[in-house]
């Protein structure tokens, strides 16, 4: 069993940390904005779900050294009415579980926390805003109120992470995308950053690719005074990147460049979380950002273009249904100029699909069973949605942006998505057949027929399968 300090080290086993973890040893490496934190190791998550799901000893004895550390770096301590330290508690598996399992942030603030948050900040406001988003949060993922005692707080928090590994959302998304049930979730303990601080506050996701077209700018959102999974759980209309470069030029230069440096490091598109406090950047998270199978192709050949990988790199990172998918006919434009347009939003991944609208996932499932091909139409989805979306041939979604849970789980799916479409626009939808085209945002009454037609992801899916093709013919001789 191991505690790990992250920045110790210059690269870690994704496997011991998960990806999350890792990816937050590597940017501490690359000196990088990073809160401090430490992990306990997937290897405690099986023993400590074995015994009821409580932390062995040896366990908190690890939780302790490391929360200790982290008191000594960062001159706070847990608890402490003077000088509050407030901690994030998140999950993190080998492989990237885009929202599966469960994080609890803010963790450390109690009545007189708050009130000395207030009088730190002089902002009531913010020390109030922070405290409830605590308590609700915490509510949620342990199952029951916080104690009012940090410490004991932390303890069931990394317990209810341990324990989420074994969610029936995370089983089943595991089972969908043919990831072993075996090792477990680490536990990152880190210390908070707050992005909902001030006017020149706010946090945000990055991807330095667009994750939709594969168009090579940067891509993603911006939500000023927000904290946290504010913008990915999509209850919020975040705004795009411009307006941080607007507000906080200098902090949206130095995003840009950790980017570039992130993209090259990690041979691959990222999608990076981030948050501004008091106009200072930190970065969170990067990851190799889930894409459109359109945007797969494309990215997979201009990475290779442009020299960051090779071509047969470039062919391995693209799936053969990614190749098909990114290959098949749009809409009919002719049948476009006669069809009814029922709803319109973002577009979120790309690609067309016909089907009957449904409102939740258990009656998504039982139409797909009857070999009915659904809609799944949600004011917003969250991870308890994930069986639904699977079975369903799109999503459409009321609120929330491109970069929202519902758009970043159908672009790794690989099904069309339009997101944000007004508030109460989706009702009147349920049980008609719809035509959603994710590549326009538009939602069509009836089925409207298909086209083929040239496309930039058909000419990069081609130099794909001729790149393929020499390597097999560079073997053969």
């Amino acid at each position: 069993m191991t505690l790990i300090w992250l920045g110790d080290a210059a690269d870690l086993d994704p496997a011991l940390v998960g990806g999350k973890a890792r990816s937050i040893n590597r940017m501490l490496s690359l000196g990088m904005p990073v809160p401090p934190a430490f992990v306990l190791s997937t290897q405690y998550c099986p023993s400590v779900n074995a015994n009821d799901g409580k932390l062995t000893d040896d366990a908190l004895a690890s939780l302790r050294d490391g929360l200790h550390r982290l008191e000594r770096d960062t001159q706070r301590r847990l608890g402490d009415a003077r000088r509050p330290l407030l901690v994030s508690v998140r999950s993190g598996g080998a492989i990237s579980m885009p929202g599966m399992m469960d994080t609890v942030l803010n963790l450390g603030i109690t009545d007189t926390v708050e009130n000395r948050l207030a009088e730190l900040t002089g902002d009531p406001a913010f020390a109030a805003d922070t405290h409830r988003r605590f308590a609700e949060q915490f509510e949620r993922v342990v199952g029951a109120p916080p104690t009012g005692d940090p410490w004991k707080d932390l303890a069931l928090a990394a317990e209810a992470v341990f324990a989420s590994w074994d969610s029936s959302r995370a089983k089943s998304y595991r089972t969908h995308h043919g990831i072993s049930h075996e090792g477990g979730t680490a536990v990152t303990v880190q210390a908070m950053v707050f992005g909902n601080f001030d006017d020149a506050s706010g946090t945000g996701v990055l991807f330095t690719r667009n994750p939709l077209t594969g168009e090579p700018d940067p891509y993603g959102e911006w939500l000023p005074r927000g904290q946290g999974e504010d913008v990915v759980s999509g209850r919020f209309d975040a705004l795009r990147l411009t307006e941080l470069e607007r507000q906080l030029p200098d902090v949206h230069n130095q995003l840009l460049s950790a980017a570039t440096t992130l993209e090259q490091y990690g041979r691959n598109a990222q999608d990076i979380e981030f948050t501004v406090e008091a106009g200072k950047l930190w970065l969170l998270q990067t990851r190799a950002a889930k894409r459109s199978p359109q945007a797969a192709v494309r990215i997979a050949v201009r990475l290779a273009e442009e020299g960051v990988i090779d071509r047969a790199e470039a062919v391995a990172m693209v799936t053969p249904s990614q190749l098909m998918a990114a290959t098949a006919p749009h809409v009919d434009p002719v049948a476009k100029l006669d069809a009814t347009i029922l709803a319109a939003g973002l577009p979120a991944c790309p690609g067309v699909a016909t089907g009957r609208v449904v409102g939740d996932c258990e009656e998504a499932e039982d139409f797909s069973d009857d070999g009915v091909d659904v809609v799944l139409a949600r004011p917003t989805t969250d991870p308890d949605d994930v069986s639904g979306m699977v079975v369903a041939v799109a999503v459409i979604t009321e609120i929330g942006g491109s970069t929202s849970h519902a758009a970043v789980v159908s672009r790794e799916l690989g099904k069309p998505c339009v997101v944000g479409c007004g508030q109460g626009t989706l009702t009147d939808l349920l049980g008609r057949t719809v035509t959603v085209d994710g590549t326009s945002g538009e939602i069509f009454d009836g089925v409207l027929p298909l086209a083929d037609s040239h496309s930039p992801e058909r000419d990069a899916a081609q130099t794909l399968r001729e790149w393929a093709k020499d390597a097999t013919n560079r073997v053969r001789q």
